[in-house]
């Protein structure tokens, strides 16, 4: 095969199947500016409309094709874990004859979900890179996804993985414009001519969901478990020119704050979530 076949071969997206590239979540946030809501709960398993927020992200690459997730865990890793393994019996009917082996029949498919999860103890105070070099082992293939398990948006990642694999990059940001904490003031001498609520930040920041080739972890990431992923990693690849941007003009919002918690529920309380793109 000549070199020009493999770079046309590399940069085909109708060749890529999601359902084969895993997806890794970064999950060990202690959230300490979440407190009124996650003092009990690790920061993943915080709610929006009774559901973890880490839920809500699954459910977006699900509706894109991704089946396959691998969790780096921190902490309160327990109740994640065990979130998962008590999911079906959390929504589904079934009935237990406790004179027996204590066994649930199941009445119905609901809590059934086409998803591989592999639970990974990356450490408590580990930084983001250092966790995505622990699970090297679980990224099967030429590449994978990854994103943070606190924020949600109405993100295409299918968009996200096809931009990435046209560029023939190494690397491939979502870039976003989250609205301002504050209203912003358009003036004309001491008159205000405009007065914007939240008004969209008028540069791209990172908004999470990468997609990377696989040689990116062996290349960029080392063992020192303080390496963030934001850090040199992300800054070396881009002085390399080998990261690309993927831009979303749309809804996107993490959830940093109390204040971010009560404006996401609400959201999906009033039937308004944008990131909702599954059906039910």
């Amino acid at each position: 095969m000549t070199t020009e076949t493999t770079r046309s071969s590399a940069t085909d997206t109708t060749a890529v199947d999601p359902r084969d590239i895993p997806v890794v979540i970064l999950c060990g946030g202690m959230g300490t500016r979440l407190r009124e809501a996650s003092e009990k709960l690790p920061k993943p398993l915080v709610d929006i409309g009774g559901k973890p927020v880490l839920w809500h992200i699954m459910k977006t690459y699900e509706h894109y094709g991704f089946r396959k997730f691998v969790l780096c865990l921190g902490y309160k890793s327990d109740l994640i874990k065990n979130y998962f393994l008590a999911y079906r019996e959390q929504v589904a009917d079934f009935t237990l004859r406790l004179a027996d082996d204590h066994t649930p029949r199941f009445h119905n498919t609901v809590g059934d979900e086409d998803w591989e999860v592999t639970f990974a103890e990356t450490g408590l105070l580990t930084g983001t890179g250092a966790r995505l070099r622990r699970v090297a082992q679980y990224l099967t293939g030429p590449r994978f996804m990854i994103t943070y398990g606190d924020g949600v948006g109405a993100i295409n990642v299918a968009d996200v993985l096809a931009d990435h694999v046209r560029s023939g990059r190494i690397g491939t940001v979502t870039g976003v414009r989250p609205s301002s904490r504050y209203g912003e003031l358009v003036t004309e001498g001491n008159a205000v001519t405009q007065f914007a609520e939240k008004p969209p930040a008028t540069g791209w920041v990172s908004g999470g969901y990468f997609v990377f080739e696989r040689e990116f972890v062996d290349k960029y990431l080392d063992d020192d478990p303080s390496t963030m992923l934001e850090r040199h990693p992300l800054q070396q690849l881009a002085r390399d020119s080998q990261l690309t941007l993927h831009t979303h003009e749309g809804f996107w919002m993490g959830m940093d704050t109390f204040r971010d918690w009560t404006e996401l529920n609400q959201l999906w309380d009033a039937g308004a979530a944008p990131w909702r793109v599954w059906a039910d």
